[in-house]
């Protein structure tokens, strides 16, 4: 692979042609402040918090520029410093300041570059103009939408275009007055909305936040149950319970990209009303057994219903080397070919 030689800040690094100055400085450890940019997404350069100076050019937008040999970059001084805190102020003057009260609080991009930037609170003050409050989109029962705390990066917009081809959302409206929103400017709930959720887990600030959100203590790698699939995804605990899940990033079956089931659907496992032991009935009533015995009256009942009396119905929660294993049990340990699966139905 190719490689490019340049200097940024004073530090020459070796990255792959090609790369873009922002993934050079991120993979060298150099922070440069951005918020419409993300490795997911093809760069736009939309919030103009990214510009360095290259020597011998001038300010450039560091998400859309590729390096080059010889190449010498400052991410600091006296005129990026000015663009850059210009940007950052015309974003924070529009934006509702809640922070503590925010689910992103201390997650949160925006707080990082305004306290990387430096924000001159009197000054802000008197840029900053009263606006009406737009309600909270609350429809979508997985997560809410919060115009007023949009940056309008577009990572959102871009995320259900590139990734998920579903285009659900885009720019609205011009001028003061533009905003994120569906067809028709409806309740997300009423669009085609899928409910993945990938827009909610890159968007950088607080405009798009699970709904009953907690951070959690740490986190479980494992592998999504609810379809053959096999889905990589991180489970985040706190305490014994469930809280938060996200994809693998690593993992070459879904790249960190998950459905509605797999991103939200985990609260079940939290329910009082799960099964934890297995049941047998006695007396007409379920009782608690241990798990010998629970598989001994299966093995029970097996034995007495082979033939026409036995039917297997697999599921697409499973492997399908599992499901193999079930059909080949049915027809020859059970004798029946009334197999089915639920894939199908």
């Amino acid at each position: 692979m190719e490689r490019t030689t340049l200097t940024i800040d004073g530090i020459a690094i070796q990255v792959e042609s090609g790369t873009t100055l922002l993934r050079a400085a991120e993979q060298s450890g150099i922070y440069i402040p951005h918020l419409c940019d993300h490795p997911d997404l093809d760069p736009v350069g939309v919030c103009r918090l990214c510009m360095v100076e290259v020597e011998g050019r001038g300010l450039v937008l560091a998400c859309r520029t590729a390096v080059e040999d010889g190449m010498v970059v400052h991410t600091e001084g006296p005129e990026v410093e000015s663009v850059r805190r210009t940007a950052a102020e015309l974003l924070i003057i529009n934006h509702h300041g809640d922070c503590l009260s925010c689910v992103q609080n201390e997650q949160c991009e925006l707080q990082r570059i305004a306290a990387y930037v430096g924000i001159d609170d009197e000054r802000l003050d008197r840029l900053r103009h009263p606006t009406e409050k737009v309600p909270v989109d609350v429809s979508n029962p997985f997560f809410d939408r919060d115009p007023n705390k949009c940056v309008l990066c577009g990572i959102c917009v871009r995320t259900c275009e590139q990734l998920q081809e579903v285009s659900a959302i885009d720019f609205a409206f011009r001028g003061y007055d533009t905003t994120i929103g569906t067809f028709g400017n409806r309740p997300i709930a009423e669009s085609r909305c899928e409910s993945c959720g990938g827009c909610v887990v890159r968007c950088p600030v607080g405009a798009l936040t699970p709904k009953d959100s907690q951070r959690p203590a740490r986190e479980v790698k494992t592998v999504c149950p609810y379809c053959g699939v096999g889905c990589g995804l991180y489970l985040g605990v706190r305490g014994n319970r469930i809280v938060a899940s996200r994809g693998d990033p690593d993992n070459p079956v879904n790249q960190g990209r998950l459905c509605v089931k797999g991103r939200f659907g985990y609260r079940f496992v939290n329910h009082p009303d799960r099964l934890k032991t297995p049941l047998i009935k006695r007396d007409g009533q379920f009782v608690e057994a241990s798990w010998d015995e629970a598989l001994d009256r299966v093995a029970e009942k097996f034995s007495q219903s082979k033939g026409d009396k036995f039917a297997a119905l697999t599921s697409a929660k499973c492997t399908n080397e599992d499901n193999y294993v079930v059909q080949k049990f049915g027809r020859v340990v059970m004798g029946t070919n009334s197999i089915d699966h639920c894939a199908r139905l």
